[in-house]
């Protein structure tokens, strides 16, 4: 993809350079403008290439190659060894900064719109715990996203746990969710008295065959958070719902251990303070 401003044209160029009024604001606008500007200066950290090389790496013109490399060596980021170019001690730590700056940045564009649903202990523990989170929100032409990310990490696990208002979670994929326990998922969920009684009412056939199936614990607890908690063998499930509709708004979902280790004490908490389903009750 070519740049997108053209160097020639570049106000934080070699002239300001050479005239020594350059700043770091201005190194890292210049890096920032054109799309592979710092591609190019993480390629050349990486190991030595040819211009050749950079250009295919990138996608961009050997011209815009020739004055990007130009423009490197005016502030002594890359030299060149015979017909290659490599990254000087300086480059390879501009590089390393940009790369971390720029991660950091996605990962905030990543929770921008959907921090708020977070739970206020894990939105504690910072956004950097989060960097590595896979973040599934629903969009309007797609509603069930996070349903269907749930139902991909349902498939991976061979234990599961989930407290909270499960039924804008569970009930979607409930065919596929009650097939996972009856083939031996273990399954521990606590929910609210009144979403119990609507899912054995609503579906009596899989709530008795889930139950038998010795897989399946259900426990009930009258005051939930406004927020669900999944537990997976592998990975922490967060999901966030619209308090208006009840519907899921996001799914986050991590294997970072602070977060890990949040969730079981917060499911702990609860677990010790709920009341086992009444089999009798599933019968009604």
């Amino acid at each position: 993809m070519e740049p997108y401003l053209d160097e020639s044209d570049d106000p934080g160029g070699t002239g300001a350079q050479a005239a020594g009024q350059s700043t770091a604001v201005d190194d890292v606008a210049y890096l920032t403008r054109a799309s592979h500007r710092v591609t190019v200066l993480t390629a050349l950290a990486e190991r030595p290439r040819s211009r050749a090389d950079l250009g295919e790496f990138t996608g961009v013109s050997p011209s815009t190659i020739s004055r990007t490399l130009r423009e490197f060596e005016s502030r002594h980021w890359v030299r060149k060894n015979g017909h290659q170019y490599e990254a000087t001690q300086t480059g390879a730590f501009v590089a390393s900064v940009m790369e971390e700056l720029l991660a950091r940045l996605e990962t905030e564009r990543q929770f921008r719109d959907v921090w708020q649903w977070l739970p206020v202990e894990v939105r504690e523990l910072g956004l950097e715990t989060m960097s590595d989170a896979v973040v599934t929100v629903a969009a309007v032409d797609d509603p069930y996203r996070p349903v269907n990310r749930f139902v991909s990490m349902l498939r991976e696990t061979d234990r599961f746990r989930f407290v909270g208002f499960d039924l804008a979670l569970l009930e979607p994929c409930q065919i596929e969710l009650c097939q996972r326990i009856v083939d031996g998922m273990q399954t521990e969920i606590i929910d609210p008295p009144s979403v119990a009684r609507y899912i054995r009412s609503t579906y009596p056939e899989q709530s008795a065959k889930t139950l038998a199936s010795g897989n399946l614990t259900v426990l009930l607890h009258d005051d939930l958070p406004n927020y669900g908690i999944c537990l997976f063998d592998d990975r922490v499930g967060i999901c966030g719902y619209n308090p208006d509709s009840g519907t899921v708004r996001v799914l986050i979902d991590t294997d970072v251990p602070a977060v890990r280790e949040w969730a079981e004490s917060v499911y702990e908490s609860y677990r010790r303070e709920a009341q086992p389903l009444a089999l009798e009750a599933t019968t009604n």
